[in-house]
């Protein structure tokens, strides 16, 4: 597939949209922004919400593509789950089919499998295939986002990229975050792999860099084209020393999705 001009990101206010506003214009894109907040510095940004329906059928008329960013990216109660992250996914999967946009790449999440055990010792990686094993209402609207991806792919065409994002940030926090980083760069590496891989009808690969104490197989991301070039292991020494290696007797350590099992962090707002 030939790499997309304009592409459409949305949530580009938030963290990781933040990110790749900065990355991925080195790819060649051309980004067009939608959050609902305004983006300081980027007056052409469109700021909508996920249920504006006729604001996301502006935005993304016109775009070849969209990475889809938006939406809680915490816990929260399920109504405001259900309004921003399942209808508001629904509302943009509509108004791409509506303006012919065949390529979305869906910000998908490793809570979407959260409760299923990280594998210790040399027990094999977890397979993309895994079943889905949602940890909080935010997983279970990342799982309905990519059986939503799958439905607008067989029904109409629409390819999909699901990434199951860990977490990317500038450098990992925690201990946990040594096996499911995504460096900024991996991510924006990941995220073009994903907008120009051919015939990806819908795929689902898990987000992180090649980090030494991985937990999930990269095999399927792999094959769009993705190249990571970073290992959080140069930050090992220090996270270990702070906080210790993780207890496979305890909760939050024995499951995937870490403290989202136990005692999940709540979107503020």
């Amino acid at each position: 597939m030939p790499a997309p001009r304009t592409v459409l990101l949305t949530g580009a206010a938030g963290g990781l949209g933040t990110l790749m506003r900065g990355l991925l214009p080195a790819y060649g894109y051309e980004l067009r922004l939608l959050d609902m907040r305004p983006i300081e510095g980027e007056p052409a940004a469109i700021a909508a919400d996920l249920s504006d329906r006729a604001a996301l059928r502006e935005a993304v008329r016109g775009v070849d593509a969209i990475v889809h960013l938006a939406g809680i990216s915490l816990e929260s109660t399920f109504d405001k789950i259900l309004k921003a992250n399942i209808e508001g996914t629904y509302n943009l999967y509509e108004a791409a089919r509506e303006e012919g946009v065949r390529r979305v790449v869906f910000a998908s999440s490793n809570h979407a499998v959260g409760f299923t055990p990280r594998p210790a010792g040399d027990e094999p990686l977890i397979p993309v295939d895994t079943p889905r094993r949602p940890d909080t209402f935010y997983g279970l609207s990342k799982s309905f986002g990519e059986d939503l991806a799958q439905l607008y792919w067989d029904k109409h065409g629409i390819e999909t990229v699901s990434v199951r994002i860990g977490s990317c940030f500038m450098e990992p926090t925690s201990v946990r975050m040594l096996s499911i980083w995504m460096s900024p760069g991996d991510g924006a590496r990941l995220f073009h792999a994903a907008l120009t891989a051919p015939a990806v009808g819908h795929a689902v690969v898990y987000g992180s860099s090649a980090n030494t104490r991985l937990w999930w197989d990269l095999s399927s991301a792999r094959a769009l084209g993705y190249e990571p070039q970073d290992d959080s292991e140069q930050y090992a020494e220090k996270l270990v020393a702070e906080h210790g290696e993780l207890d496979p007797e305890n909760p939050e350590h024995a499951r995937l999705g870490g403290h989202f099992c136990t005692n999940p962090p709540v979107w503020p707002y």
